[in-house]
């Protein structure tokens, strides 16, 4: 895993590609929508821009989350960019019910003996490029993610994606509407209901996690499990207890008590903490944040 210096300029590195991208894209999804008489794909682009929003959030979160510690953060700042990811899923659960409302209404008027207009073939090229650039962008940037163990830069590969998503719909209600014409048109606004759904339940994920994160939640279960086998098992540990963790930004940190032989010396009971910290930190990056306290075994 890189340095935190390393880190953060491959995240803010990847994550400007994307905004770049976003930007042309918006615009592109602007001129098609108005051109090509398409609200759907107006609607489209203002979801593009709401990704362009995100971007800059996270890359400000992710330079943030790149400072060394300091005075009063002795912690560092890797909750700047916890932060900033649990703000991503809830700016999607917004855009999900953005969505789900203009879809619903849309299916009203028309189920009412209204009408919505034709789009024409401009509208469903742009959908078809959206879809194609979103999901490149969706896949490049989870990659990234994962490789540099990112939360903000995971949840803002899912927003991509649920553009993606959005165009799905879009491009199913435009193709359906040109190719049948009339009423067919609702095709439009029910896929985009159904998807709104599946945007729910990523926004539902991302902001359970980040924000269990923000109030100090302990590690899964398997992580823990992990902690305490390395713990146990490393050589003059007779026991442990008091074990609490949680994580900062993407680092692990942990407060444990251990027992070991009374009559050891100091030094050798400091030798078997060095040896605890050393196995932790081989396993889990040489950044995480270790509290190890030595008790004698009474």
């Amino acid at each position: 895993m890189q340095n935190d210096d390393g880190r953060s300029k491959t995240a803010v590195k990847v994550t400007t590609n994307g905004m770049i991208f976003n930007v042309f894209l918006t615009l592109f999804k602007f001129i098609a929508g108005i051109t090509g008489h398409s609200s759907a794909m107006i609607a489209d682009a203002v979801h593009s821009f709401s990704d362009f929003i995100t971007d800059i959030v996270v890359i400000f979160g992710l330079k943030a989350a790149g400072k060394p510690a300091d005075h009063n953060h002795h912690y560092g700042h890797g909750k700047i960019e916890t932060l900033c990811a649990a703000f991503v899923g809830i700016a999607l659960f917004i855009i999900g019910l953005e969505i789900l409302l203009s879809g619903m209404g849309k299916i009203l008027l028309v189920a009412n003996g209204g009408s919505l207009e034709q789009p024409e073939t401009i509208a469903l090229v742009a959908a078809v490029v959206s879809i194609l650039v979103k999901e490149g962008l969706y896949r490049y940037t989870l990659n990234a993610g994962r490789s540099i163990k990112s939360d903000a830069m995971i949840a803002n590969a899912w927003h991509h994606r649920s553009d993606a998503f959005s165009s799905v719909g879009t491009m199913i209600g435009i193709g359906g509407a040109i190719i049948l014409g009339g009423r067919w048109v609702i095709l439009d606004p029910i896929a985009a209901v159904i998807l709104s759904f599946f945007i729910f339940k990523v926004a539902f994920d991302i902001s359970y996690t980040n924000i269990n994160e923000l109030t100090e939640a302990a590690l899964d279960k398997d992580t823990v499990e992990e902690i305490s086998h390395i713990i146990v098992s490393t050589e003059g540990v007779r026991d442990f207890h008091k074990l609490k963790t949680r994580k900062i930004g993407s680092n692990i940190a942990t407060d444990v008590h251990i027992q070991v032989d009374k009559d050891l010396s100091l030094i050798e009971a400091h030798d078997i903490c060095t040896e605890v910290e050393n196995r932790l930190r081989s396993k889990f990056g040489t950044d995480s944040i270790l509290y190890i306290h030595c008790e004698p075994d009474m």
